[in-house]
């Protein structure tokens, strides 16, 4: 344990939170592979906390004298550690048909529970406050893990779990049991408590770490499909918020993630005016080396855009990005071409992907875009009268030929009149129309400026 304590020393010392965090990483770094087999080896459970607390306050590398709360409470968490190592090394060394993800994640959450007591304690202070990140971080992907081999055989427990450690953006799309998730939730939903509820001034306070502990409730909320938890979140967070440092003063990385999932929240409840507000800034200050990240954000971006304001992806915005290119290029020919049968079978054949990403049903009133667009080349095709000025009466008969000729609005044949009538009624009254109908005389009478909204016509 002599490697620990020295980075404990010396993250007290310096009052360096993100080292202090890393003393209690369940991942060996790159430079010290086998750092958890040394720390587990050099100990055992009959004399690991007399160990920890020898070392935290005896070691010849101590050069600051501890007060006794904060040597118990560091004792209690370390020794917590040290177990949680234990369950880690099984699990790793176990087979796949054996691995007991739950007593790993039974133990991690003890080790949760310790960091829990001492910011309740009042032991731990505001620059900790990656350590209270880090452990939840991991105990949300043991208890995925955990999830996940529950009632798995062979290699599928634990193969192709996806669960990323990192503190970017995540899909977190997810099937089956999910009671150690949940259960994981609650735990979360206390450090949450922990730092909104903080009272001390702000420079010494833990709402610093909110945003944070707000994204990892976020994730597994999504992963829960408890997206109403997280607005739960977002209504505790706007009633707080004269007590809260302004998001501009929180690191960037905290805020983009957060104005994702706020953005992905609204959008997921048909408020597509704020979706679109907060995913633009999540994609306006996302680092543009994240890929990853910036692939996730257009995958709910473009759907947005395209009922707000009727805006398409370019070629040039797609390319870097071959999955949505695949999947968005034939519905945005189909929609610019205004071919109904072709955005029928763009999304026909995206419609897995679609349902799975949560954008189907948007997507699917980017039809009236493309009825849209057909009815506007039925009106240029209708040519100058002559006064040479854009004719603005069009027959309904014009429009059906086109809707037959794009392909059939209306499943199982012919379209009639009417139907037609209700297509066109249907573009005015959504405003991607100005017009009128004059059912007397079966024309559409257009108006002479701005016959489509924002199409320049």
């Amino acid at each position: 344990m002599e490697v620990l304590f020295t980075d404990f020393q010396t993250a007290s010392s310096t009052l360096s939170g993100p080292l202090l965090a890393a003393t209690l990483s369940p991942i060996s770094p790159p430079h010290y592979l086998n750092r958890l087999d040394a720390i587990h080896s050099s100990t055992n459970a009959a004399s690991v906390s007399r160990d920890v607390a020898f070392g935290l306050t005896k070691s010849a590398h101590a050069s600051i004298q501890y007060p006794s709360p904060s040597i118990d409470t560091w004792t209690e968490i370390y020794s917590a550690y040290w177990y949680a190592i234990g369950s880690i090394l099984a699990a790793e060394k176990s087979s796949a048909r054996t691995t007991d993800w739950a007593r790993v994640y039974a133990s991690w959450k003890d080790l949760v529970n310790a960091v829990i007591k001492g910011y309740t304690s009042g032991v731990l202070e505001a620059w900790t406050l990656p350590v209270l990140y880090l452990v939840g971080k991991h105990l949300r992907v043991f208890a995925i893990k955990a999830d996940e081999s529950v009632g798995a055989s062979g290699e599928g427990a634990l193969v192709g779990t996806g669960v990323g450690v990192e503190g970017g953006l995540q899909e977190d799309i997810a099937e089956g049991r999910n009671g150690k998730l949940e259960d994981a939730a609650r735990v979360m939903m206390r450090m949450f408590t922990l730092c909104i509820s903080d009272r001390a001034p702000l420079e010494d306070s833990r709402k610093w770490g909110l945003y944070t502990t707000t994204n990892l409730l976020f994730r597994t909320h999504f992963r829960l499909s408890s997206t109403a938890l997280s607005k739960t979140l977002l209504r505790a967070l706007s009633v707080s918020s004269a007590d809260m440092p302004p998001l501009s003063a929180f690191p960037r990385s905290h805020t983009t993630t957060f104005a994702y999932y706020v953005g992905v929240i609204h959008f997921l409840s048909e408020d597509y005016a704020a979706a679109e507000t907060h995913l633009l800034h999540a994609w306006y200050t996302c680092l543009r080396t994240a890929k990853h990240n910036l692939e996730l954000i257009l995958t709910y971006l473009i759907p947005t855009l395209l009922l707000t304001k009727q805006k398409l992806p370019s070629s040039s915005l797609l390319a870097p990005y071959p999955r949505l290119a695949h999947l968005f290029t034939p519905l945005v020919a189909a929609i610019r071409s205004g071919s109904l049968a072709a955005f029928a079978r763009a999304l026909a054949r995206g419609e897995a992907e679609f349902v799975k990403r949560r954008i189907y049903l948007t997507l699917e009133r980017g039809r009236d875009v493309c009825l849209r667009n057909l009815f506007r080349k039925v009106f240029l095709a209708a040519g100058w009268d002559g006064e040479g000025k854009r004719r603005t009466r069009v027959r309904v008969e014009e429009f059906g030929v086109a809707v037959r000729i794009g392909g059939s609005e209306v499943e199982g044949g012919e379209v009639e009149g009417d139907e037609v009538e209700c297509l066109v009624a249907n573009m005015i009254y959504k405003g991607y129309m100005k017009g009128y109908i004059s059912r007397q005389h079966g024309i559409v009478v257009l108006s002479k400026n701005g016959a489509f909204p924002g199409t320049g016509i």
